[in-house]
């Protein structure tokens, strides 16, 4: 029976092969297995070590950010960027709704209070012109802070996210919240390799974050880092993830209270092999993301989610997204697939449909509403794209460098 699950599923399989395939997962194809065993032999496996300094100079000379600081996770990343951003306990942040849960739980790490905002259905990211209104409509300004009159608490920070690796609209963001004087902090954990205007993400805001978790583009098996220009921050970021401790032959004498998130060397030399290979990697999932983009362009009731005009996308988890007469099929979608080995998932649960967050100040957030019950994420694997064969559509590289 030909239903729109077997077709999707049934298309699926076509571009990755009829196989059991993950959502996504690491891929170790150069030095990294030699870099970790000098690790070892070496005896330089924790946070001290040349393969620490390397990572952190190499995603400096990717992104053009001018600091990199490595850390333990994207998490620990994203809580100590806000800090270095000014956030305070009982302070606002405004986040997306839609996001993975790591970036409202930096901010409630901070004893802060994520603010729910709503993203827009194309770029999946916060709404720029929604936001704007937003605020001028629940802000004031007092003393020179930006005052949510509702609740009565500073806001001062913007967490904007670039969702599946797909770059948000961040400069007309910033254009936004630099009028109420909001510090933005960017949330570029899935998207390394993914720029607006030939400009990496994670460095147009004060500061950003990327993720190097077992699922992402490229791994460390659990790390993260800091991205910034401010040669203030830059150094500060270092000492506060390095327990705040005055450099000293012998003496441990900490000016602060810092955190234990530095990245070990074991980690960053899995990383610098996994760097390595980047434009590599980059390539092959744009190549399975033009794949995609072409088999389902024939399909009635289904659209894929493409890169934004102006950006390039690194296309981490490539997506479709359901009509609206369609939602009613989505979790048979997801059920048919993961029965066949197939891992499909959908988008995370809002913000504000978790116990935690439920009560939180959000705005009115339709459209995330709309897109967590229609999205369906397709397996993207840097093995699977590198297994795909190549594509040899004009349309394709046409429309794969908009």
């Amino acid at each position: 029976m030909n239903t729109l699950p077997n077709q999707i599923v049934d298309t699926i399989a076509s571009v990755i092969g009829d196989q059991s395939v993950p959502l996504h997962a690491p891929y170790f194809g150069g030095q990294e297995a030699k870099y970790v065993a000098q690790c070892v032999e070496t005896g330089w496996v924790s946070s001290v070590g040349s393969f620490v300094d390397q990572f952190e100079r190499m995603l400096c000379d990717i992104t053009g950010a001018k600091y990199a600081v490595a850390v333990s996770n994207g998490t620990s990343g994203l809580l100590v960027a806000l800090q270095l951003a000014g956030v305070r306990p009982g302070d606002e942040v405004l986040v997306p709704a839609m996001t993975f849960v790591a970036t409202a739980n930096a901010v409630s790490h901070l004893h802060a209070i994520p603010h729910l905002v709503e993203i827009e259905s194309e770029q999946l990211g916060l709404d720029p012109e929604k936001l704007g209104d937003y605020l001028a409509e629940i802000t004031e300004v007092r003393n020179g802070v930006t005052i949510n009159r509702t609740t009565g608490r500073p806001i001062t920070a913007i967490v904007p996210m670039h969702a599946f690796g797909h770059p948000c609209k961040i400069q007309a963001i910033i254009a936004v919240v630099d009028r109420f004087g909001i510090a933005v902090v960017e949330d570029a954990a899935e998207s390394l390799g993914s720029k607006v205007a030939g400009q990496h993400t994670g460095t147009f805001g004060r500061l950003g974050m990327i993720s190097f978790n077992g699922n992402k583009i490229a791994t460390t098996g659990g790390g993260g880092v800091i991205l910034t220009d401010d040669d203030e921050l830059g150094p500060l970021a270092k000492h506060l993830t390095t327990t705040a401790k005055v450099p000293h032959a012998w003496e441990f004498f900490h000016d602060q209270v810092g955190y234990n998130f530095r990245m070990p060397n074991l980690n960053a030399a899995l990383g610098c092999g996994q760097l390595e290979q980047l434009d590599h990697f980059l390539a092959s999932k744009r190549n399975l993301a033009a794949r995609y983009r072409d088999a389902f362009s024939t399909i009635d009731g289904v659209r894929f989610v493409d890169q934004p005009t102006g950006t390039e996308s690194n296309f981490w988890l490539a997506a479709i997204v359901l009509d609206q007469d369609q939602l009613k099929e989505r979790d048979s979608i997801l059920t048919l697939a993961n029965s066949r080995g197939i891992g499909l998932r959908p988008a995370w649960q809002l913000m504000n449909d978790l116990p935690m967050y439920c009560d939180n100040p959000a705005m009115d957030l339709a459209v995330a509403k709309q897109v967590q019950a229609s999205l369906i994420n397709l397996p993207s694997g840097v093995q699977v794209a590198i297994d795909s064969p190549p594509s040899s559509s004009p349309s394709q590289s046409q429309s794969q460098n908009r």
